[in-house]
């Protein structure tokens, strides 16, 4: 417990998008924008900055009284050129909107193709997947976004056989360990380790080593743009970037 609440004052970011997935604890974020909530286990904030935001991100003010485990992952999503300077968005995805559904085996798979009625799929007992943002089968995730991407939440709750995950072929990628060991196409990874898969095939194979194991899997279609960053923006020239520090200092274009 604290008097005064942890966390980061007001900063600005151009060109990209936060996503902070909330596990434990919660955050209150307030925006130049107007907008202003707390998340707490479960939620998930999607905030597009694209030409510009000024944000603040602090412990809720009861979770500074109560105390207690805080976790969070904070992902930068860039946008395509085209999207850098529109107007910025927020989406406050909270947990009882985001889509939960059974894992599937590749049998599961395999039935669902030859029957074409969706198949037959396992328990939630066994585990599921909360798709943030994108498609896992023929459900789509609660996010809105401006490229073509994934992101679920995977829980692993039993270790009696591996999962599937169709991914297209030309997304980039990674699945992330947040808690216990899991077999990544067939190689262990454990606790906070983080595997990039290659561009090849379309299916991932999971299978928990541990009960109760838990990973982030993200793909995405590659933008295929030049990169310029510099803190907290995310730009495609030198001279974006300069730009955007520019009217940050002087309060303009978003600022």
């Amino acid at each position: 417990p604290t008097r005064r609440p942890k966390g980061v004052g007001a900063h600005p970011h151009r060109g990209f998008e936060t996503v902070t997935v909330a596990f434990q604890g919660e955050v209150e974020h307030a925006d130049s924008a107007g907008n202003q909530d707390v998340i707490g286990p479960g939620d998930v904030q999607w905030m597009t900055a694209a030409r510009g935001i000024v944000h603040q991100e602090f412990h809720s003010t009861e979770f500074s009284k109560e105390g207690g485990i805080f976790e969070m992952c904070q992902l930068w999503v860039n946008l395509p050129s085209e999207e850098k300077m529109r107007k910025p968005r927020y989406q406050p995805l909270f947990s009882k909107d985001i889509p939960k559904v059974e894992l599937r085996t590749e049998s599961d798979y395999c039935d669902a193709n030859k029957t074409g009625d969706g198949g037959s799929k396992s328990s939630l007992e066994d585990g599921y997947v909360r798709i943030i943002a994108g498609k896992y089968f023929d459900t789509n995730g609660a996010a809105k976004t401006f490229t073509d991407v994934n992101m679920w939440d995977v829980f692993l709750l039993d270790k009696k056989r591996p999962y599937l995950f169709e991914i297209p072929a030309t997304h980039n990628t990674l699945v992330f360990v947040r808690r216990g060991k899991v077999d990544v196409q067939g190689k262990e990874l454990g606790l906070a380790d983080v595997a990039i898969m290659k561009r090849e095939g379309t299916k991932l194979t999971l299978r928990a080593k541990e009960k109760n194991t838990s990973v982030l899997i993200l793909s995405g279609e590659p933008i295929d743009e030049p990169i310029a960053a510099r803190g907290p923006f995310v730009m495609n020239t030198q001279k974006e970037l300069s730009d955007a520090m520019s009217d940050y200092r002087m309060g303009k274009n978003g600022f």
